[in-house]
C-alpha cells in the first residue's frame, strides 16, 4: 500500500472511530451499545483464536525453554553444590562423633590409672628420621612435651615420644621392631620384655622359663625408673600363643596388642605419672562367658508302641484287680474256717457226754444183776 494522503486520512479516521467506540463502551457500562457486537465477534473469532493458540503454544514453550535453560542449569548447579556441602557436613559430624568417643575412652583410661595426660591428634604417619612405625602428633615443646614420655589411647599402650619439635612430636609405635618395653603379667606378676614385630603379634620374653601362662592372660607395662619412658599399669595386650617350655631360662609368648596401630587418631601423652602403681586397675573388664543352653528332647513313641503300652496297662490293671479279689476272698475263707471250728468242738463234747452216760447206765445195770 502506498503512503498517500488518502491512506493517511483513512488511518486517522479509523483511529478516531476506535477511540469513539471505546469512549461509548466505557460510558455505557453493562448496557454498552457495542456489547452485542462484542459477543458476535467473540462467537466468530473465539474458535479461530483457540486454534491459533494450540498451534503457536508449543513453539512458544520451546522458545521459553531455550531462554530459561541457562537459569535452570544455574539452579541445578547450585542444588548440586548444596547437596555436596550437606554430605560433607554429615561426614564431618560422623567423624566428630567418632573422635568424641575416642576422647571419652581416653579420659576414662587416664582416670583409671591416675595419669596426667595431654591430648593430641595424629597428623602424619612415618617420619623423616627413618623409623618404620612412627606417627606425628600436633603437640610439642610448647605444650610441655618431652622426649621419652609414654603415649597411650583409650585401648592401651601406643608408644613413646622420640623427637620433640616446637609444635609437633614424633612417636615410636609399640609394634616397631626397635621398640622394647618391660611387662608384667596380670595376677601372677611374671616379668618380661615385649618387642614389636610390625604387623605381627608382639613377642614377649618371660624371664621365668617355667612360668605358667596360657592364652587369654593379659599384660601391662611394668614401668621405668623415674616413669620414663614408661609409666606402670598401661595395658599392653593379651596372650595369643605360648611356645613350649624347653627348659631354658626364658620363655616366649606372643601377644595381641590392644591398640590398632593402623587406625590411630586421638592419643594422649602422659605428662604426669601416677602417685602409686595402678597395677591391673586399668585393664578392661573381662567379658563374661555366654551361658550354655541345654535343650533336652524327649522322643515321641510311635503309634504301635502307644497301643501296646495301652494294652499292657490294661493287662496290668486286670491282674491287679484279680490279685485284689483273691486277697479279699482269703480273709473270708479264714473267717469261715474259724467260725466252723467251734461248732466241731461242740459236737465232739456232746458225743463224749453221751458215751459217758451210756457207760454209767451199763455199770448200774451190772450192779442190779449181781446176787
Amino acid at each position: 500500500m502506498r503512503d498517500t494522503r488518502e491512506s493517511r486520512l483513512l488511518l486517522v479516521l479509523l483511529i478516531a472511530i476506535a477511540f469513539a467506540l471505546i469512549t461509548v463502551d466505557i460510558r455505557g457500562g453493562q448496557e454498552s451499545p457495542v456489547d452485542g457486537a462484542r459477543r458476535a465477534a467473540a462467537t466468530v473469532f473465539g474458535p479461530v483464536e483457540n486454534g491459533v493458540a494450540a498451534a503457536v503454544d508449543p513453539v512458544g514453550n520451546a522458545i521459553g525453554a531455550v531462554r530459561d535453560s541457562g537459569e535452570r542449569h544455574t539452579r541445578i548447579a547450585a542444588l548440586e553444590k548444596e547437596n555436596a556441602e550437606l554430605k560433607a557436613k554429615l561426614g564431618s559430624d560422623d567423624r566428630n562423633r567418632s573422635r568424641l568417643r575416642e576422647l571419652d575412652t581416653l579420659l576414662k583410661t587416664a582416670g583409671a590409672g591416675q595419669y596426667g595426660i595431654k591430648g593430641a591428634q595424629v597428623i602424619a604417619i612415618g617420619s623423616a628420621q627413618g623409623f618404620s612405625w612412627t606417627i606425628t602428633i600436633d603437640v610439642g615443646a610448647r605444650d610441655g612435651i618431652q622426649r621419652d614420655m609414654t603415649v597411650l589411647n583409650g585401648a592401651g599402650l601406643v608408644g613413646r615420644v622420640t623427637t620433640v619439635g616446637p609444635s609437633t612430636s614424633t612417636v615410636l609405635l609399640a609394634n616397631d621392631p626397635d621398640f622394647t618395653v618391660g611387662t608384667r603379667m596380670e595376677k601372677t606378676d611374671e616379668l618380661g620384655f615385649a618387642t614389636g614385630q610390625g604387623d605381627r603379634p608382639l613377642l614377649v620374653q618371660l624371664l621365668n622359663g617355667k612360668a605358667k601362662v596360657k592364652p587369654g592372660d593379659r599384660l601391662v607395662t611394668f614401668g621405668s625408673q623415674g616413669d620414663k619412658p614408661f609409666v606402670p599399669g598401661v595395658p599392653v595386650g593379651e596372650v595369643l600363643r605360648v611356645d613350649p617350655s624347653g627348659g631354658g631360662l626364658t620363655r616366649n609368648v606372643y601377644v595381641r596388642p590392644y591398640v590398632g596401630f593402623s587406625k590411630l587418631d586421638i592419643v594422649g601423652v602422659v605428662v604426669q605419672a601416677p602417685r602409686s602403681n595402678p597395677r591391673d586397675a586399668v585393664l578392661p573388664p573381662k567379658p563374661e562367658p555366654a551361658p550354655t543352653v541345654t535343650v533336652t528332647v524327649t522322643p515321641k513313641p510311635p503309634a504301635n508302641a502307644a497301643n501296646e503300652g495301652g494294652n499292657q496297662a490294661g493287662q496290668d490293671q486286670q491282674g491287679q484287680n484279680q490279685n485284689q479279689a483273691g486277697q479279699n476272698q482269703q480273709p473270708n475263707q479264714n473267717q469261715a474256717g474259724q467260725n466252723q471250728q467251734p461248732n466241731q468242738n461242740l459236737n465232739q463234747n456232746q458225743d463224749a457226754g453221751q458215751n459217758a452216760g451210756q457207760d454209767q447206765q451199763a455199770q448200774q445195770d451190772e450192779g442190779d444183776t449181781t446176787p
